[in-house]
């Protein structure tokens, strides 16, 4: 959580930084209508690719973009209560993130669940055929992008090899992207290279966005999406994106030096003022695919347009400790030192070891508020979609309270006359911090959830603060505030170290 903090004050101090040295002009970026675009394009941004529309399967295009307008039908697309720079904030673009069952991805201190895509192994239930239909749309599409980005990898291994660039008419075949670079996983082979895993569905309508900031360094227009680097993704791994605009609308939020009709992704090598942006219109069934490490090396953002924008934004999320199997995993070796007594129920402790004690109480708040509270201050806005994450909850929320027993079971041990006054200081030692981290994070989390903003989401929207409960539930081992107990705890840690 420091680290997180401490990158938003870097990218800040940065920032600031660069629009000190701007002052109150603007950057030099290129757009199609300059004469030295394509050169821009080639020599400072040679790992981005444009996919013309007119290069893809129009079937591919019809089912994609039907399902696109079916997920705005069903009402799956939702608006995130995000956390950034301390406060709450609502998204103005509204998402849903599909891809493998059980993966999350997390933006912006939100974890999103992944509503699964076909899978013939996983017998996942969908709440309409339509939505069946929805999900194998994006799956497809998935499939494709992946190609595709198998194949211009290829291309610019080859170029790189060849530097074959020179004579290359790059105007005319945008999409062929036979370019110079440096390919830093040249080594890798290309046929194992790992598949995207989610996808994130972005829907922007710049009707409901009337307070859309101007690009603050190039002067490109209005953004929908402020400059960034995608997070939480393999390192090195391409994104690739596909874009649908559809409504006509006369609404112009743009000036007058680009057609305000159309969207446009801007792109700059991060942190530096000496290369000018670039700056790329898009076409209803386009697609652009940054490559390798370009959007470590780069950023983008999204320039508005007139009409209703969605987007499919697929990538390789980092999955080591985000997925339902990993957290699984953990709550199973939490639980090995649980013993349950087969004939009487009775809980007890196998080993009071403290490092055992102290990783215990981090997977146990790992799982609280890494998974269940971020599944749950969402609202019922899966039920929408899939019933896999709230099965996927009931079995979490098992092994949840079963690490309430253990940590009941740690605090009678600390009774336990037969320890020695080493032994307790060290028991104290390893679980206090995540006691009192516990008990701070529970308050945080239940002020989110009666926050005006939270307050003002549709009622299946609506952040549910769970788990919570009463001093007078009798299942539950332990008080939900936790203050008495950590006060005591740390006194009595003061106590026996006097």
């Amino acid at each position: 959580m420091k680290r997180g903090v401490l990158c938003e004050e870097e990218k800040e101090a940065k920032k600031q930084k660069l629009l000190d040295q701007i002052g109150d002009g603007h950057l030099p970026y290129l757009s199609p209508k300059d004469d030295t675009f394509y050169d821009l394009w080639r020599t400072c941004y040679s790992k981005l690719t444009l996919l013309q529309a007119k290069h893809i399967n129009a079937d591919l295009h019809h089912t994609v973009q039907n399902a696109f307008l079916s997920l705005l039908d069903n009402g799956c697309l939702f608006q995130d209560l995000v956390r950034l720079k301390g406060k709450d904030i609502l998204t103005p673009v509204s998402r849903i993130l599909i891809g493998r069952p059980g993966y999350t991805y997390k933006y912006l201190n939100t974890r999103l669940f992944a509503v699964p895509w076909i899978n013939d192994e996983l017998n996942t239930q969908y709440c309409t055929r339509n939505l069946l239909d929805t999900y194998k749309a994006f799956s497809d599409l998935n499939k494709f992008l992946y190609s595709q980005t198998v194949n211009e990898l290829q291309k610019l291994r080859k170029a790189h090899k060849n530097d074959c660039f020179q004579h290359f008419d790059y105007k005319e075949q945008v999409k062929s992207d036979k370019r110079p670079c440096t390919l830093n996983n040249e080594n890798k082979e290309l046929h194992s290279l790992e598949p995207f895993n989610v996808t994130l569905i972005n829907y922007m309508d710049p009707r409901d966005m009337p307070c859309l900031k101007e690009e603050p360094y190039f002067g490109m227009g209005k953004m929908a999406v402020s400059w960034h680097h995608d997070e939480n993704l393999v390192e090195q791994s391409t994104v690739a994106v596909y874009n649908f605009s559809y409504q006509e609308s006369a609404h112009d939020i743009n000036g007058d030096d680009k057609d305000p009709a159309t969207w446009n992704v801007g792109l700059k090598i991060a942190w530096d003022i000496e290369t000018p942006g670039l700056c790329i219109p898009l076409n209803t069934g386009d697609c652009y695919l940054m490559l390798d490490d370009l959007n470590k090396t780069h950023q983008h953002c999204v320039i508005a347009g007139c009409q209703p924008r969605f987007s499919s934004t697929h990538r390789v999320a980092e999955s080591s400790r985000d997925t339902f199997q990993y957290i699984k995993s953990q709550c199973n070796s939490a639980l090995q030192n649980l013993h349950m007594d087969p004939d009487t129920g009775a809980a007890a402790l196998k080993s009071l070891e403290p490092r055992v004690l102290g990783q215990t109480e981090e997977i146990h708040n790992e799982v609280e508020f890494e998974w269940l509270r971020q599944f749950w201050f969402q609202g019922k806005r899966y039920n929408k979609c899939t019933t896999f994450w709230k099965e996927a909850m009931t079995e979490l929320e098992n092994h949840w309270k079963q690490m309430e027993t253990m940590t009941s079971l740690v605090l009678k041990a600390i009774e336990n006359e037969n320890l020695t006054v080493d032994e307790k200081c060290n028991i104290l030692k390893n679980i206090l911090p995540c006691l009192v981290e516990r008990q701070n994070l529970r308050q945080e989390w239940r002020e989110r959830c009666r926050s005006k903003l939270a307050k003002k989401l549709p009622p299946d929207q609506a952040p549910c603060c769970y788990p919570y409960w009463n001093d007078d539930n009798k299942s539950m081992p332990l008080s939900f505030d936790l203050h008495s107990i950590t006060f005591a705890l740390q006194n009595r840690l003061e106590t026996l170290e006097a």
